[in-house]
């Protein structure tokens, strides 16, 4: 079966993402997609909450956080997402240079952001002994982060993939979706991640 649906400038419709039913089908299955992932985000935040007091004589959150760092990730978090806006934007105008510029921005930044959290985990770990069987607060913590992490991770490889494999082909009705349900995924972590920093990193550090 072919999924040419080329788009040009003078046929291109206003959303490519939702133009034909495939589109449109991709659209609300994600959306139930997504609903299942708050409630598992959910669980592990409730779990952290629960736990978070039970260090077991260990080093609690006030302890262990630096907020410089955590800062640094936020930002490069919070602009991969404005960049992956910037990038929907050219798809919408039917430009598939630029978009894949953006998108290429939002990887490099999503990368950094891994980055920094690996070396968080690291310090955590030959600094102060903190890992994921040190007690309960351990566990809850590099369940939270690591779940969110292996997400982050996910999302990158996955616009890789989707680069690759457009590279030749352009922008048409049968991939613009594609585009369109990675950058909702994409926007979903960088929301859960506001709230990683508000309830273990803000809260963490006030005790």
């Amino acid at each position: 079966m072919s999924h040419d649906h080329s788009l040009n400038p003078e046929t291109m419709p206003h959303e490519p993402e939702k133009a034909t039913l495939e589109g449109k089908n991709k659209f609300i299955g994600f959306w139930f997609f997504l609903g299942g992932e708050t409630v598992l985000f959910a669980s592990l935040f409730g779990t952290y909450l629960a736990l978070h007091n039970s260090t077991a004589g260990g080093p609690a959150g006030n302890e262990l956080f630096g907020l410089e760092l955590v800062f640094v990730m936020t930002i490069l978090l919070l602009t991969s997402s404005l960049t992956s806006v910037y990038a929907i934007y050219h798809m919408k105008n039917n430009d598939f240079g630029k978009m894949t510029l953006w998108f290429i921005i939002t990887i490099i930044l999503g990368f950094g952001f891994v980055g920094c959290e690996l070396y968080e985990f690291h310090h955590y770990i030959t600094e102060y002994g903190f890992t994921f069987r040190s007690s309960a607060f351990g566990s809850a913590f590099y369940a939270l982060l690591g779940f969110h992490g292996g997400h982050v991770t996910f999302g990158l490889f996955w616009m890789i993939t989707l680069l690759i494999r457009n590279a030749r082909r352009g922008l048409n009705l049968y991939n613009a979706p594609k585009f369109y349900i990675w950058s909702l995924y994409w926007h979903f972590i960088d929301v859960v991640w506001v709230f990683i920093f508000t309830v273990v990193y803000l809260m963490g550090k006030v005790g």
